[in-house]
Parts: structure tokens; C-alpha cells; sequence
């Protein structure tokens, strides 16, 4: 399972020599143990991973019991967890760290000490939560691991051509002709199976879509188990938003309609909810913006949003909720694209989910003009360019399923607001093309925008 994250850590350890931590927050099953354990047998003599989740309660007790002396605390832990650490050249994980909040207010002075690396990892909504009478270090930067992405994907199932020939052609401007069939074929497997490592394995182990289903129907009672646990004074609001998820984005306008989760309700009464599965990381959320000009953020209406599950093969899984676990028939359809099913619920889910793992902030445009039917148009996402210049700035994306279909909320942008706009894309899955203005993008070019 590699990572491009291992490369993030690299850079961390070869840079900062121990001047600061490292802490990696993102979704429970998302992959952060693993990969920090993968590090420290790669690049260190040697390591002390402390699961704060299992360890005992004499292991936490020595944050309190030694906070001020950092070698009687380090020749209990070498001593208990049988490991001999070396100066500049031993990692310390601190994995689970929510669950001794001690031990990362002593991040602080441990990193003034300088004698060890030192990685943290957590959920960063129990990270936040457990934070009281402590102080909170600044020594700490703080990364974000999300789902395995495409090319990551690619990796795992054995293919280290095929993000190499998409990369090149995108450069290049180019159809990927002969491979754009495998490429999609590629991708659909992808979003079936989905991001999360412990679905991923199951599913190279055993190309099983079954035993996939059932690994992923794992995580999402885990997700369910966790906000009934961490979701304090408010479980009713957050379960009932992500159990909506499936049947919001199955709408045509996608964004999230409060009534249907309490009648009545009103966004400033649910708020917190998004907030916190936002923290969570089990869903991306897509605020629409008033004006497609540089500094999106700054033009948001924050009663409008539109609500993504963080992987796809978990929203597939909820949203095939009849039976227990999903048919290998069924699966095998929607591989070959043979079943009758909302595509575009999941096709611009994926690309929520690839936008997010590139890095991008989600932002739709959405205006119902009841005064000039010009005005009235709703784009998908919007996206910055990465060097800001004094004119055409934001990227318009729609994002298309099917063979046929229009874009006329595209082209209304286009003209009303061509000083604002760099390139236009549609997402389709169809091959690369340029027409009108527009760049006709195969989903699985998208992690290279």
C-alpha cells in the first residue's frame, strides 16, 4: 500500500530534524497507522509506536508522573516497550495521541529536547475534543491523510503505467485514443471499490466485490458507532444528515435540503452538525459562492451547501443499502456501465473526492434568479488557479455522466463573467477534447487539475 504521503513525511524528517512534530489527523481506517509505522522501519534505526488505544494505564501515567523529566520518562518507555533509542536517529509515535492528551502537551518540551523524531496521529475530531487542561503545543504541523487516490489505487492493484500515459497526455493536450477505454474501466473499478485501504486490500486480495462490500460496510458502522460516541448534544442532527447523504445527492440540484432530515429545519440549527462530520472527515462539503472571482471564500453563503461522502465506495455501499451486502452481480453491472442506476450521483462524488485529495477547497456557483433567466445557472464546483493574476483566475467544472447532455448553466457563465474565468472544463466520460472554449476532460484526469 504506498502512499504519496511517505514522500510528505521524508521531506518532514530530512528538513526539519526534529525542530518540530508531525501530526497526521484524518478519517477513522483512512490509513494513518500504517503508513507511520511503514516510515519509521524505512527511515529510522529504530522506533517506539505507543498506541495510546490499547496501552495501559501506567504507560499514560508517566506523561503526568515525569512531564519534567524527560530521561526518567524515556528509560521507563524503552524499558516497558523493550526498544533502545538512539539521539537523531529514532522516531516516537505518539499513535492515537487523542487518547492521552498528556503526552501531546508534552510535545512541547520533547521537541526542545531534540534528541528524537516525533509523529502524532488521531481522528481530528477526538483530537479536539480531548483537549481540556492541556496546553496545546505549537510545535506541532499538521498534515492531512485522505483516502488512497487514484493513482494510489492504481498502485495497489498492480498498474504503474496507466497514471504515466493520463499525466502525459493531459500535458500534452491529447486524447489518450486506445487507453481510454482501459483508463475507465480502471476508474470505475476505483469507485466501486473506493479509497479506504482496508477495501482496497480486500479487494487485491481477493478481487472479490462481496468481500470489498463487506469491509467497507465495516468502516461505515464504525462512522455511525463514532458519532453516537463523539457527537455530544447534537447525534440526532449529525446521523441524520449522513444517513441522508445518498438520497441528497440523488436530487437533481444536489444541495442539501434540510426537511428532509427535520421538518422545518433551518441551517443555523444544523450547522454544528455539518461542522463536525466536516472534522470528522467522512464527508467533503461544497459551499456555493456568490461571485466566481478570486477569493472564493470570501463571497460564501454558508446556508448553501451541497454535502459529499469522503470516499465513493462507502457512498455506494449506503446508497445500496436493501440487502445486507451488494451482489458481485450488481457490482459486475455498474463495472461494464450496464446498470440502470444515477451516475451522476457518483461520478460527482468521485470528483468532489479527487479535488479534495488535490488539495482544492469545494465550491459550487448556484443562483435562481427570479428576475433575468440569464443569471439563473448552477456549476458544479469552481476552482482556483494555483499563480493568481490580475484577470481569469477560476476554473468553472460541470460534470457530466451520460453521452448526451447540455450545459447551458456553463455557457451562461461563460458569458456573463469571461473576465473572471481561466479555462472551463466539462468532466465527462468520454475521451479528452476541446471545443467552444471548453476542455472536454475523462474523470480520471481530474487529480491533475
Amino acid at each position: 500500500m504506498r502512499r504519496k504521503i511517505y514522500n510528505d513525511l521524508l521531506r518532514w524528517k530530512q528538513e526539519e530534524q526534529g525542530r518540530c512534530a508531525l501530526l497526521i489527523d484524518g478519517a477513522r481506517r483512512v490509513g494513518k497507522s500504517y503508513i507511520v509505522r511503514e516510515f519509521a522501519a524505512g527511515e529510522y534505526r529504530s522506533a517506539l509506536i505507543i498506541d495510546f488505544s490499547i496501552a495501559r494505564a501506567e504507560v499514560k501515567q508517566l506523561f503526568s508522573d515525569y512531564a519534567g523529566d524527560i530521561d526518567m520518562l524515556f528509560m521507563n518507555l524503552m524499558s516497558i516497550y523493550n526498544v533502545t533509542l538512539y539521539h537523531r536517529e529514532s522516531l516516537v509515535v505518539f499513535d492515537e495521541v487523542q487518547e492521552c492528551p498528556p503526552a501531546r502537551q508534552a510535545i512541547k518540551h520533547l521537541v526542545a529536547d531534540g534528541r528524537y523524531d516525533y509523529i502524532e496521529t488521531g481522528s481530528l475530531v477526538s483530537i479536539k475534543r480531548n483537549v481540556k487542561n492541556i496546553i496545546i503545543p505549537s510545535e506541532e504541523r499538521h498534515i492531512t491523510l485522505y483516502p488512497m487516490d487514484f493513482e494510489e489505487f492504481l498502485w495497489a492493484v498492480g498498474n504503474e503505467t496507466m497514471m504515466d500515459a493520463i499525466r502525459m497526455n493531459y500535458g500534452r493536450k491529447h486524447p489518450m485514443g486506445p487507453l481510454h477505454r482501459k483508463a475507465m474501466e480502471l476508474l470505475r473499478q476505483y469507485m466501486i471499490v473506493g479509497g479506504m485501504p482496508q477495501a482496497v486490500l480486500a479487494f487485491v486480495e481477493t478481487k472479490s466485490f462481496e468481500r470489498t462490500d463487506r469491509m467497507k460496510r465495516d468502516i461505515l458502522a464504525l462512522y455511525k458507532a463514532d458519532i453516537a460516541k463523539y457527537a455530544t448534544g447534537q447525534e440526532t442532527h449529525v446521523s441524520g444528515i449522513f444517513d441522508q447523504i445518498p438520497s441528497q445527492l440523488q436530487r437533481h440540484e444536489r444541495r442539501f435540503k434540510l426537511s428532509s432530515v427535520s421538518k422545518g429545519g433551518r441551517m443555523r440549527d444544523f450547522q454544528n452538525s455539518f461542522f463536525w462530520l466536516s472534522e470528522a472527515m467522512t464527508v467533503n462539503i461544497a459551499y456555493n459562492t456568490t461571485e466566481p472571482n478570486v477569493g472564493l471564500s470570501m463571497n460564501v453563503e454558508r446556508s448553501s451547501l451541497k454535502c459529499y461522502m469522503a470516499d465513493t465506495g462507502l457512498l455506494l455501499s449506503m446508497a445500496f443499502d436493501e440487502n445486507t451486502i451488494v451482489s458481485e452481480e450488481l457490482y459486475r453491472k455498474l463495472l461494464l456501465d450496464k446498470l440502470e442506476v444515477n451516475a451522476g450521483m457518483l461520478l460527482e462524488n468521485l470528483v468532489a473526492q479527487m479535488l479534495r485529495a488535490a488539495g482544492h477547497k469545494l465550491y459550487f456557483y448556484s443562483n435562481n434568479s427570479r428576475e433575468a433567466a440569464s443569471d439563473r445557472m448552477e456549476v458544479d464546483f469552481l476552482i482556483s488557479k494555483s499563480a493568481i493574476t490580475s484577470r481569469h483566475n477560476i476554473s468553472p467544472i460541470e460534470v457530466k455522466s451520460g453521452r448526451r447532455y447540455a450545459i447551458t448553466s456553463l455557457n451562461k457563465m461563460m458569458d456573463k463573467y469571461s473576465n473572471y474565468l481561466s479555462t472551463s472544463y466539462v468532466i465527462h466520460t468520454a475521451d479528452y477534447a476541446e471545443k467552444d472554449a471548453i476542455t472536454y476532460l475523462p474523470v480520471y484526469m481530474v487529480p491533475l487539475l
